[in-house]
């Protein structure tokens, strides 16, 4: 190790000269310190002949002899030929030569810096925040409260000199950490200003990311379009394929003994053997039931309360409205009569349902399946797979398809081209008296509820009525039996005879649950017939119900949403509004309803809160009152809903 200190102490070129006798060694240099010392003041002293003095000649003696010598020569002739930078770098060691070639810093980047808009350095930052987030620091603090407050105890008379620098002395010692303290919030504003800028960018790459989303969700229901036209095609094609198999199955091959036979006989018998008997029904097809193959999920990266569309939808209060997925289906009618068919995703009218003479109350819509009630008595079943439109809405289209993608450009309710749902109808249920109010159907059983006060169970595969309950029966024999749900009563509410007879109902396999115009729940059994339990607690007419496997939600003329547990028939929870209930649904974590606002009333289950979600919100800012929502519907957070000027509007929630 000393023998590397060594070496590294010197030039290469005097690597084997003895440390002892060279100039650059520490003993060398002052050696010749001391003769160039004693020289010099030899030679500034008051000598009048410096050369005759004797001091003189032997200090020139001396550095004669040190210069004659050839170790000293070859030093001065390295030190000569070296450059100032290897003399600093030879009394270096490795690592720090390494440090210090890790730490330099160009010149171009150095004129690169970027102008900053702090108006402090980052030394003045670290000054004024590195005392107080080290332990050293609080400690320094410490000792100087600590020496301050035994200075202070010390007698000091209040005029003196002492008492005035003490103060001088405290002013100073304040006003630098005044100082101190305006760096330090200058540092955090310029943080704050960063993160902003930060956050602003990541909204920036937020929206990109959010179109580039909504794009592939376009792409997607267009091509999930184009694979449903191909499978019903290829059904078609399977269809006709197995008829002609069957046909070329049941014809028999003709031999000799069946001409003969033919000739023999009469010659058409075999022709009016084959024709089919008068009470034969005709071949019907069942409808092919179409479910979305993909789910969207944009909606669910929008903030709560946001508007993804507004759309006209009609010129007329909405009367019913429903959607099969978010960004899918969604079919509206209003008192206009008319009844239309919209695509979501792309905001767009695709047609219209045309087969009702008057205004449709109620509808349904399960996958491609559509069930509308109308005031005409009659229920209509529709496939709406089978409707004629493209959903890319391109106008570079034949001549013959021009009309089957209809845009709205200037929110006009303006009529859809007419014929792309001219092969939607299925058939029409018959059986009611009066105007149907409520309907609902799952699988192949529809229960219908009409202003006849009447409930009727539909078999959807043979298209005819099954069961027809009486809802007055049930109350009499309700009463007859001396129940405690008592007789049919008439609740105050619905004197003005505004109110549906029957407002609201489900079905699930054979269960049923109906809410009528005397503020009752009545769950049915289908299987007997019979009412099994009914809910008592509504003051109004019941105009909305929904439930699932635990709780049952009904919401009434009286302003109340009440929230039953099933399994015991009791109430869970209950909520009261400023206006009737006229509409009303809930998924997994909400519950939205329409309670004659320009707002959606929604209450979070998941977080318990109630909060507004609609155009009345947006529009407040803009000074402008929107009309009244009178239908909501809901599903995984995208809510769609209808006005009383016919405007539908969709949003996040």
């Amino acid at each position: 190790m000393a023998n590397s200190d060594q070496n590294r102490d010197v030039f290469p070129d005097d690597v084997s000269i003895d440390d002892d006798t060279s100039v650059i060694s520490t003993r060398g240099l002052e050696a010749f310190g001391r003769k160039v010392t004693t020289t010099a003041s030899h030679l500034i002293g008051p000598i009048t002949d410096p050369t005759s003095h004797p001091h003189y000649q032997t200090a020139m003696t001396e550095i004669h002899k040190q210069l004659q010598k050839p170790t000293l020569q070859r030093s001065v002739f390295a030190i000569a030929r070296t450059t100032p930078t290897d003399l600093v770098r030879s009394k270096l060691s490795s690592k720090e030569i390494q440090s210090r070639a890790l730490a330099y810093v160009p010149d171009e980047l150095l004129r690169n810096i970027p102008a900053s808009s702090n108006s402090y350095s980052l030394f003045q930052g670290f000054q004024a925040s590195f005392p107080d987030f080290t332990d050293d620091g609080k400690k320094h603090k410490r000792r100087v409260s600590r020496g301050r407050k035994m200075l202070d105890e010390s007698p000091v008379q209040p005029g003196s000199p002492h008492a005035v620098q003490r103060l001088k002395k405290d002013k100073a010692s304040m006003m630098h950490q005044l100082e101190m303290l305006g760096v330090r919030k200058n540092m955090a504003s310029s943080e704050i200003r960063e993160i902003d800028n930060k956050i602003a960018n990541l909204h920036g790459m937020r929206k990109i990311i959010l179109d580039r989303l909504a794009n592939l969700e376009k792409e997607e229901a267009v091509l999930e379009h184009d694979i449903m036209d191909v499978e019903s095609r290829l059904d078609e094609a399977q269809e006709l394929a197995d008829e002609a198999e069957s046909l070329a199955m049941a014809t028999p091959n003709k031999s000799e003994e069946d001409l003969s036979r033919t000739e023999e006989g009469f010659m058409s018998q075999s022709i009016y053997e084959k024709l089919p008997a008068a009470n034969t029904p005709p071949g019907k097809k069942k409808p092919r039931n179409h479910r979305k193959k993909t789910l969207p999920i944009l909606h669910e990266h929008f903030e709560p309360g946001t508007m993804i569309r507004s759309m006209r939808a009609h010129q007329d209060n909405i009367t019913a409205l429903d959607f099969d997925a978010p960004f899918g289906l969604m079919v509206s009618a209003a008192m206009d009569d008319s009844v239309r068919v919209w695509d979501l995703n792309a905001g767009r009218c695709i047609g219209t349902l045309e087969g009702h003479t008057a205004s449709v109350r109620t509808l349904q819509i399960e996958d491609n399946f559509l069930a509308t009630g109308s005031m005409d008595a009659t229920i209509k079943l529709w496939d709406l797979s089978k409707a004629h439109y493209d959903p890319q809405g391109s106008q570079e289209v034949d001549e013959e398809d021009e009309d089957l993608a209809f845009v709205n450009p200037n929110d006009h309710a303006v009529d859809p081209p007419a014929g792309s749902m001219a092969d939607c109808p299925l058939f029409t249920l018959e059986a009611h008296l009066d105007e149907i109010t409520a309907l609902h159907f799952r699988g192949d059983v529809l229960v219908s509820g009409s202003a006849d006060k009447t409930l009727r169970q539909w078999d959807l595969t043979k298209g005819r009525c099954v069961q027809t309950l009486d809802v007055m029966w049930a109350a009499a024999q309700a009463t007859a039996m001396g129940s405690s749900d008592g007789p049919w009563r008439q609740t105050s509410r619905s004197a003005d005879g505004s109110a549906d007879f029957v407002g609201a109902l489900q079905v699930f396999e054979s269960a049923l649950a109906c809410g009528t115009a005397d503020g009752m729940v009545r769950l049915w059994d289908l299987r007997s017939g019979q009412v099994h339990r009914s809910l008592v607690g509504h003051t109004g007419p019941v105009t909305c119900l929904q439930f699932d496997d635990v709780h049952l939600v009904t919401g009434s003329l009286d302003r109340s949403i009440r929230i039953w547990d099933l399994r015991t028939g009791s109430i869970f929870d209950a909520y009261a509004y400023d206006h009737p209930i006229t509409s009303m649904m809930f998924d997994t974590r909400r519950i939205v309803c329409a309670a004659g606002e320009d707002v959606v009333k929604v209450y979070d289950k998941v977080e318990g809160r109630h909060w507004d979600c609609g155009a009345g919100i947006t529009e407040a800012e803009k000074a402008k009152s929107p009309a009244i929502v009178e239908r909501v519907r809901i599903r995984d957070g995208y809510m769609v809903e209808g006005r009383q000027d016919g405007v539908v509007g969709v949003w996040t929630c």
